[in-house]
């Protein structure tokens, strides 16, 4: 009896100790600075993001946010280097949509994207907006399935990759819609734009910003986006889903950590990011980019990334996609 107890109050005394040190830790949070890792090359939307973020990051809390680009393998190389770093809130990740496919597509991973992160929040969600060439006569979707429809599987359309948002996005787009198109796919989303504006492939998914300038210019025709909603950066562009009602195809922005970093951290994070973009300034360039700014709970990206590894994981199998 007097063993259990002995046992049972070091076991409170250790939890204690454990609980009361995360708190040490987290009060004094940061004080050295801070690496964030953006799983692409230099010069993209995620690094604009991360940049954004950690210059705001850097004048709140007093610490330099160090932007650490680690491309490769479809963000895997990034997401292990972060999935093995120290679990005390000085090496973070940023991720899309890519993480969330990744899973699924590849099967086996370095990392375990449930076991081995902790979830910090949802910066932004992106839309994909659907162009096609100016010569493809159609300029609603409703026409556009149509034509698939008289023409199967002779429509084709660009991706910037196999298994990429994008094609994903797309392959939604078929099976929902009920009808059959060729993927043609591309290194990259710059050379898939250019040929659809060529007219050697009829249509894309691609971001808004991406796509924006062209369809200003007349080069292409924008069809719709991918949002449940119409986004008020182009309030005359419909979402796909007011003709294919539930289609809803967004990508995503986040942070994550690896597993193992204090809840306090991670809530300190997550509630320091919900504020910036908030920030007139950062909401500004988010929603210029068509993005929407989102600030989640840690709680509730969990959630989310859950859902949309089950989302894309499915349409990756009913699709056949393959890694390039």
């Amino acid at each position: 009896m007097v063993t259990k107890r002995a046992a049972s109050a070091a076991l409170l005394i250790a939890s204690c100790t454990l609980a009361t040190s995360a708190l040490a830790q987290s009060a004094g949070y940061p004080q050295r600075p801070i690496r964030l890792i953006v799983p692409f090359a230099p010069g993209g939307g995620l690094e604009i993001t991360a940049r954004s973020i950690g210059q705001k990051l850097t004048e709140k809390r007093g610490q330099a946010i160090v932007i650490d680009n680690r491309p490769g393998a479809a963000t895997i190389v990034g997401s292990e280097i972060a999935s093995k770093a120290s679990p005390d809130g000085y090496t973070l990740l940023m991720i899309t949509t890519t993480f969330a496919i990744n899973p699924t597509l590849y099967g086996k991973l370095p990392y375990d994207p449930n076991r081995d992160f902790a979830p910090v929040t949802q910066i932004t969600s992106v839309p994909n907006i659907l162009v096609v060439n100016p010569s493809i006569p159609a300029h609603s979707v409703r026409e556009l399935i149509a034509l698939a429809k008289a023409k199967p599987g002779q429509l084709n359309y660009a991706s910037a990759g196999s298994g990429t948002s994008p094609h994903l996005a797309a392959e939604l787009f078929k099976t929902m819609a009920g009808i059959d198109m060729t993927h043609v796919p591309y290194k990259g989303i710059p050379p898939a734009v250019t040929d659809v504006i060529a007219g050697r492939v009829a249509m894309l998914m691609t971001t808004t910003i991406s796509a924006a300038p062209h369809v200003k210019s007349g080069r292409l025709r924008a069809l719709a986006i991918t949002s449940p909603k119409r986004l008020a950066a182009m309030p005359d562009v419909p979402a796909i889903g007011e003709t294919v009602p539930g289609y809803e195809a967004d990508a995503f922005q986040g942070m994550i950590a690896p597993a193992g970093v204090p809840k306090e951290i991670v809530r300190q994070l997550a509630d320091d990011i919900a504020t910036i973009v908030k920030l007139p300034d950062i909401r500004e360039r988010i929603t210029a980019d068509g993005a929407e700014p989102i600030g989640s709970t840690p709680e509730a990206f969990a959630a989310f990334l859950k859902k949309e590894m089950l989302k894309w994981g499915k349409v990756v199998k009913e699709s056949g996609a393959r890694p390039d």
